[in-house]
């Protein structure tokens, strides 16, 4: 045999090697069927033809737009990409949770306290955001703790089923490392059943429902977004989420657009001490399901009842992943900006850094160095 003929049959068997592993896996990765989600989901007043709606008539991307997507991503080369590798802090973790504290891990994984109680929210700890292992938007830092090495927690919360936020993998390890249970919006129980997630560790609630763990009340409230794990769409609900205390509330914003019905969200649970609001991954194309920072800095006012100077607000949905084509650090430099001019404190912690609302501190501007 010729050696030409060795070598392309030697490329044709890695190419189908390489193809079955970027396969490998993904119809479960996906989740649930729309026919396995339909019976939980269709008590929901927002649940119409067979998917779920925002209040708002909303778009996930603009019409007329989608050509130039193609143009956009091979050309931005390392847009979105740090300078220099992103620095991690050691996340500490104190005996008692505090009154109103967070922990970021990266992206939207956060592990937030609350008087005393601690909610592991949308924990992510795979290298990719994908149904495959091998193709996808991959992590551009490490994570800064195992699971395994978290504390125990009192909740799991889930904001939506986009694989950026509810990951099969950490699914799967938190149902054996954590006894605590999964509270998510109407439908991603039926993913949470296919990965063998315990029925007694599944809360299901629709927007404005609660569940109580001891003296803390989990609200699941109104986002402006949409679902979906594979081809078809919006068969889950998506949500931000309140938690209560008896002294204290974090709002956790998980992925959404700009509504005023923030406003009615503030006025009905609020104010907060602590936000954490999705700052990153926008841009003009999608505008009615990514915020962007200064939109943010107004969803912390409407959530406080007007008063931007109230609580502490920590950015969220950066930083990770490269899901858009602004720089890397391009939100938080007009986060920061424009939440100077109206008084709102934010912190910006590392990856694994805690900040204690109720004490913080500013950080420094660790992130000016990466570009």
């Amino acid at each position: 045999m010729k050696k030409t003929t060795l070598l392309g049959l030697a490329a044709v068997t890695a190419a189908t090697g390489w193809v079955a592993r970027a396969a490998w896996g993904i119809p479960t990765q996906i989740g649930a069927s729309r026919s396995a989600v339909q019976p939980y989901a269709a008590a929901s007043p927002r649940y119409r033809d067979r998917q779920f709606h925002n209040s708002e008539p909303s778009s996930a991307l603009v019409p007329g737009t989608d050509a130039g997507m193609a143009k956009s991503m091979l050309t931005r080369g390392s847009m979105g990409r740090p300078r220099a590798p992103i620095p991690l802090a050691t996340p500490l973790a104190p005996a008692q949770a505090g009154g109103a504290a967070v922990t970021w891990y990266g992206h939207s994984s956060v592990l937030v306290e609350v008087d005393g109680y601690r909610v592991l929210a949308d924990p992510v700890w795979s290298e990719r955001v994908s149904p495959s292992a091998a193709v996808g938007p991959a992590r551009m830092h490490a994570v800064p703790v195992s699971l395994e090495d978290l504390p125990a927690v009192d909740a799991i919360v889930i904001s939506h089923d986009h694989y950026d936020h509810l990951d099969m993998a950490t699914v799967k390890i938190l149902t054996h490392s954590q006894k605590a249970p999964f509270v998510v919006p109407v439908g991603i129980g039926a993913h949470l059943r296919h990965w063998k997630v315990p029925e007694n560790r599944i809360v299901e609630l629709d927007w404005d429902e609660s569940t109580t763990i001891g003296d803390l009340v989990l609200t699941c409230t109104e986002a402006r977004h949409f679902s979906g794990r594979g081809l078809v769409r919006n068969t889950t609900q998506w949500a931000s989420w309140v938690f209560a205390g008896p002294n204290h509330r974090v709002f956790f914003g998980g992925d959404s657009g700009y509504t005023p019905r923030f406003v009615e969200l503030g006025k009905k649970y609020g104010p907060f001490d602590l936000t954490l609001l999705p700052v990153g991954a926008y841009d003009v194309r999608w505008p009615d399901i990514h915020m962007n920072p200064e939109e943010a800095v107004q969803t912390h006012a409407d959530l406080n009842l007007g008063d931007a100077e109230r609580g502490v607000f920590v950015p969220i949905h950066w930083a990770t992943f490269n899901l858009a084509f602004h720089s890397w650090s391009e939100p938080i430099v007009r986060l920061t900006e424009t939440a100077a001019g109206v008084g709102t404190t934010v912190a910006v912690p590392m990856p694994g850094g805690r900040i204690d609302a109720l004490s913080a501190t500013a950080p420094s501007k660790w992130w000016i160095a990466l570009g």
